[in-house]
This record gives C-alpha cells, structure tokens and sequence, in this order.
C-alpha cells in the first residue's frame, strides 16, 4: 500500500530512531564524484558546517572503457510534454488554465543525465504579470508514495467521494474542484523518483535517489529547472507536501537555499511527521491524543468528555498526556501502587479502553494494537490513516489489523479516476506503468534527527518564509500532538515564531477527502499563500 509503515504516525521514523539511522547505508554505493550532493548546515560534521553550493560546471574528465575508448552514458528517454486548456469552476469563479504534463531530464554536476522527473503543472490563464503569481509545488510522501493523490484532490479536478470521504463504487468519476488552490496559486504536482513516472535513468542505481538529504537534492534541482524554463524566478514560492512530504518540505527549505539560493515565501506542511529524536515513550504520549479523539469520534467514553467539543477534548488530552501520563511513563517501576491505580482508570476514562487491557500493555499502547482493542467487541478495526473508518477481519481475536480501511475505502477511486483523466483530459499517452507506491529501502536516515533544526534555519535567515501546519484530529499515520511538540522544541526566536501556524480538521491524514473540511481546507491555504503576498 503506499502510505508505508515507516511513517507510522511520522513518529516511528524519528521518533526513537537507532543510531545506525544517523549513518549511511553501507551497501550504498559511493558516490559519484560529478554529483556533489548539498548538505544543510545542521546536518554537516561540525568540522565541515560552511556554506555547501553547487560547484561551478567543469568539463568531465574523459574516462576510459576497456577498450580504451571514453565511457558513454547510456541512452535515456527524450523529454515529453502535453499541453492542454481548461477551464473549471474554483472559490465561485470560472478560471481558464494551461495544464502541462511532461518530464524533465535531471542531470549531475557534469551534464550526464540522472533521471527523468514526471510532473503536471497547472497555470491561470490571462495573468498579466506573471512574477507576482504564486506558484506551489506539491507531491505526496511515503516516502515512495506518487503524487496522484494531491493532484486528484487539489488539483483543478478531483475525484468524486461520499460527503465524509468514502470511495464510491465504478463508475469512477471526476468533477471541478471548488476548492483547488489554482485560484491562489499555479499548481505543480511533481512524483519523486522511482514514483509515478519518474524513474532513474538507465544503468544509474536507484537507492543512490533514496534518502532524506538525496531525495531534497532532486527535488531541488526540479524546482530550479521548471523556475529557469518557466521564467518564475521572480515568482513567489511555495511547498506543499503531505505525509514524508513535510520531511521533504523541511529538507528542501534548507537545501533549496544552500544549493540554488532559492528563498521561499511558504511552506504548508499536511499531516506532518515529527521530524525530530523523541525518546520511547514520548511516542506513546504524542499518540494518546488522537486515541482520546477517536474514542469520542465512535462515542465511547463517559458523558463528561462526550459532551465536549473536538477541540475541548483533544486539549483536556494533552493535558493528561503531558501531565499525569508523562509523569508515569519517567517514573517507571518506581511509581507507587496508589498512582499506578489512579493513571490506569485516568487513561481507561480517555480512552474507552478498559483497565485490564490497560494494564497488560504496562500502560503504554501500541498504536498497532490499538486498531485492533479499540471496537474488539463489535468485531470493528480502526483506520490507520483515517480513525473515522471502520473495517472487518476474518479473525476478531488477532493482535493486529488485517488492512487499513480508510485507505481500503478510497484508493481504488484516487487511481482509477487519476488514470483516466490523465489520458481522458491531458492526453497524455505513456505506456510507462504508473508506480503509485514504490519500494524504496532502504531509505537512507541519514539528517534524519536534525530536519527540524534545517527548517529553523531556513525559517530564521530567509526572513519573509512562513510555515502553516495543518493537522486531522482523526490521523493516526502522523498524529497532530507529535509536531506540536516538535515545533514547541524548535528554539524559534519570537520574531521567527510568529511566522509558524496550525490549522485542525476533524478528518484524517487526508483531510481533503472529507467534504466539509476540504472546504476549510481551500480557504485555510488560500489564505495562508495571499498572506505570504502581504509587504
């Protein structure tokens, strides 16, 4: 499926990451001395952290085959595009748009060709100055996860679902999407490589493209590329990513700036990771909120929480994890008798759970286990990416899920409605097969624990730079407490601070499959990117 464990509540990764996850994969191979790869600052040795450019282009050395004639890269695909007119009905008003899909051919340091990057861009027809329209970019995370569907829910059509965002049965169909950014800004939804359309060239090995600090490179020089030949360098820039797309987002605010100079007015980070080194159980303290919020979503706990609003609760749960809970997770076997007792019937009233599976889990519940304890006695499993769904296993009595059923519901109506429309309405004819979800281990960790300092740096020295982060209530894939703490611990001066926001939806991981907060949602980034405008 694509949203991979790794990202499991964005917290597994980073969460508690081993030390061998600060190191390179030792079956990577070297690499290539004509690409020379920019690492932020923060993610240097101490020795090492000076400013890292692109080098300047020198002619490459001539090297010799065995034959003694000069080694030649192997042939890859020419370029492609597809240009189509549009118009669709977006925030109450018709807009006339250009959509684009096509690749472009990345290159290394000396010109030789490393992959070709798949994307469709979306540009307002009718501006008059081009320079003063915002324009995003945009993709999914995984990492692995093609960008279908961002594009099939902000782009200018999206696919067509129930009111609370379940899949519709065939036939699939697409409609205008109210509530698409283009009104704000001109959309380019790109697939990271090994993704969607987007491969590595051939005889280049793919892992050499897996990694945090890697995968920003690539996506750096995209951006870079499409600015250059779309003559947007004036242009103000934004980032949207969802999932490991905001560890991407952080990343490449750092490596956009070091590498290409490139400063960015905006980042919007959907459904973020914790990108940052959380101890053990801090993980099961960022998790408990969105367990208390899902317990009230189905109706399972007593009346005085019941009666609270979403927001109510979910603050009253941050409370006790941060308090009462914390406070029990440091102390261990050392906590008394009295106060054991006591936090086991606090976290039964938060959670719905009873006080004798509470207290088999040592009073730390696996989000794992908890899919499955949650509704164990109507025979119901609990949504991983959306805890609103509900599902069925043919073994009511196991240890964990058999599926997730918010991604079960409407995946199959992203793909086929993004297969369709891509051939339908942009014409695009590619035999290539589409990889909706990649296999891209391992991912090299490297940085992984100092991606949220990446982005403090970014945010204090690029000074107009702001970030939003918009969390679901109901996400169990990255739960929204874990990049509250992460943003809390990020030593933003006051005059930085400022320029950090959150936004919530009683939705999951993606909220825009819910009618009334895709809605929210529009108006919520609409605003955030006019404001990014503001002098």
């Amino acid at each position: 499926m694509r949203r991979d464990l790794c990202v499991l509540a964005g917290i597994c990764v980073l969460l508690a990451a081993p030390a061998a996850w600060g190191q390179s994969d030792p079956q990577r191979p070297a690499e290539s001395p004509a690409q020379q790869m920019t690492v932020p600052p923060a993610q240097q040795p101490p020795q090492q952290r000076q400013r890292t450019q692109r080098p300047p282009e020198q002619p490459a050395a001539p090297q010799e085959g065995a034959q003694g004639k000069q080694a030649q890269h192997p042939p890859i695909a020419e370029e492609k595009s597809l240009v189509t007119h549009h118009s669709a009905r977006i925030g109450g008003q018709e807009i006339k748009y250009t959509a684009t899909a096509a690749t472009y051919n990345i290159k290394a340091d000396d010109g030789a060709p490393k992959a070709t990057m798949f994307y469709v861009a979306y540009t307002k027809e009718g501006v008059t100055d081009i320079a003063k329209r915002p324009i995003s970019f945009v993709y999914n995370g995984g990492p692995g996860s093609a960008s279908l569907f961002t594009h099939m829910a902000m782009g200018p059509r999206r696919v067509v679902l129930t009111a609370d965002g379940h899949g519709m049965p065939a036939p699939y169909t697409v409609t205008d999407n109210e509530d698409s950014f283009l009104d704000a800004s001109d959309l380019v939804f790109i697939d990271a490589i090994s993704t969607g359309f987007s491969r590595p060239a051939p005889g280049e090995v793919p892992n050499q493209f897996h990694g945090i600090i890697a995968d920003a490179n690539w996506f750096a020089d995209f951006i870079y590329e499409y600015i250059t030949r779309n003559e947007r360098w004036a242009s103000p820039k934004f980032l949207i990513g969802e999932s490991y797309g905001t560890t991407r987002s952080a990343e490449l605010a750092g490596v956009l700036q070091e590498r290409h100079q490139i400063y960015l007015s905006g980042i919007v980070l959907l459904s973020s990771v914790a990108f940052s080194n959380w101890g053990a159980d801090n993980r099961f303290e960022f998790f408990l909120p969105t367990y208390v919020a899902t317990a009230w979503y189905h109706h399972l706990l007593g009346p005085d929480l019941q009666k609270l609003t979403i927001e109510e609760v979910a603050q009253q749960a941050r409370e006790f994890a941060h308090g009462e809970y914390a406070q029990a997770l440091e102390k261990g076997d050392a906590l008394s008798a009295a106060e054991h007792q006591k936090v086991v019937a606090d976290l039964a009233r938060f959670t719905g759970l009873s006080p004798k599976y509470i207290e088999q889990t040592n009073l730390r519940i696996s989000p794992f286990r908890w899919f499955k304890e949650l509704e164990r006695d109507k025979r119901r499993t609990i949504g991983r990416l959306d805890s609103r769904f509900e599902g069925m296993d043919v073994d009511a009595a196991g240890e964990r899920v058999e599926y997730d059923p918010s991604e079960a519901s409407y995946e199959g109506a992203f793909v086929a409605t993004f297969h369709d429309y891509l051939r339908r309405e942009l014409k695009w004819d590619s035999d290539a097969y589409y990889t909706v979800s990649a296999n891209v281990r391992p991912w090299d960790q490297a940085g992984n624990t100092e991606v949220a300092e990446v982005l403090r740096a970014a945010m204090t020295q690029q000074t107009y730079l702001k970030v939003m982060v918009l969390c679901g209530y109901y996400d169990v894939a990255t739960p929204f407490n874990g990049i509250e703490n992460t943003v809390a611990h990020m030593n933003l001066e006051p005059p930085v601070r400022k320029n950090m926001s959150f936004a919530y939806y009683e939705a999951g991981h993606m909220m825009y499959i819910d009618e009334k907060e895709h809605h929210k949602l529009h108006k919520d980034v609409d605003e955030f990117i006019n404001a990014g405008l503001a002098r």
